[in-house]
């Protein structure tokens, strides 16, 4: 966690006309990303990526998903093995790493989510607490465990906030929370980085937590892309200080998220990256 100042992430896409690779949109960007987002399947092996990452001067963020695997079975230790080979190998790797175990269980689009399983968080906290505690009981105190709401709770119900999810400072190292910019994509509106981030903010600081912006992004349609960019940083100055790392989500998908959709906002990513605040 840096003093001051926070962290710069990047989920690289891969998209058409994307940069070739993650090096090259580094490139792009005019820096080494401080933190390289994957989302990972559930039986995937994504060992190797922490490592890789580790070598190229990154810090892996896996975001790690249970997609159709029932949390009962999680729970009932159905998963142990194949989740105490991976705690085993990334222990050996020993450096630090971002270890997210379904994110965005408040919404109502995963299979992880409260909304499929019971209306309720029960399964979920208890599924994230039996995984955290086979890493712990097998060297793996390295997974930096990073606690992952989405910043609007689907539906919203008093049941359903983020903070009905969270399973306890003693699991919890990093708080975080995914909250984009839909500009008009899909019939929505173009939200400011306050109304984006301001909602769940009180919440997640009141957990005494370091705060990472998981996954975030704006669209082109609907308003000023590279002001938005270039508003991110007073923000988190003045109002969210907490926040201690910010993910993009650099890919063309529900709509062109990629922080090089534009001269104008690839111009403003390059000064919010090479600011001496995203460079702690």
């Amino acid at each position: 966690m840096p003093a001051t100042g926070a962290l710069l992430g990047l989920f690289y896409g891969g998209t058409a006309g994307s940069a070739t690779t993650i090096a090259a949109t580094q490139t792009l960007a005019g820096r080494v990303i401080d933190v390289h987002l994957q989302f990972v399947g559930w039986t995937n092996n994504w060992t190797t990526q922490v490592t890789n990452d580790g070598a190229a001067g990154r810090i892996a963020m896996v975001k790690w998903q249970p997609t159709n695997i029932p949390l009962d079975d999680i729970i009932a230790g159905v998963h142990d093995a194949m989740i105490i080979t991976r705690a085993t190998s990334v222990a050996s790797f020993g450096r630090p790493f971002f270890l997210v175990f379904g994110h965005e269980m408040n919404g109502n689009w995963y299979t992880w989510s409260g909304v499929l399983n019971g209306m309720s968080s029960a399964k979920y906290i208890a599924a994230y607490k039996h995984i955290h505690d086979l890493f712990v009981a097998n060297g793996a105190t390295n997974a930096v465990w990073t606690w992952c709401p989405n910043n609007a709770s689907v539906p919203n119900e008093a049941w359903n906030t983020a903070v009905s999810y969270y399973p306890g400072d003693t699991y919890v190292d990093w708080a975080c929370y995914d909250g984009y910019n839909w500009g008009e994509t899909n019939a929505q509106h173009w939200t400011t980085v306050q109304q984006v981030y301001g909602g769940l903010y009180p919440a997640l600081a009141a957990l005494g937590k370091p705060i990472m912006i998981g996954e975030t992004a704006a669209a082109e349609i609907g308003g000023d892309k590279a002001a938005w960019i270039d508003s991110i940083i007073p923000a988190l100055k003045t109002e969210y200080p907490n926040i201690k790392a910010y993910v993009w989500f650099d890919i063309n998908k529900e709509t062109d998220w990629r922080f090089a959709s534009s001269p104008a906002s690839t111009a403003a990513f390059v000064r919010m990256a090479n600011d001496p605040y995203m460079n702690p």
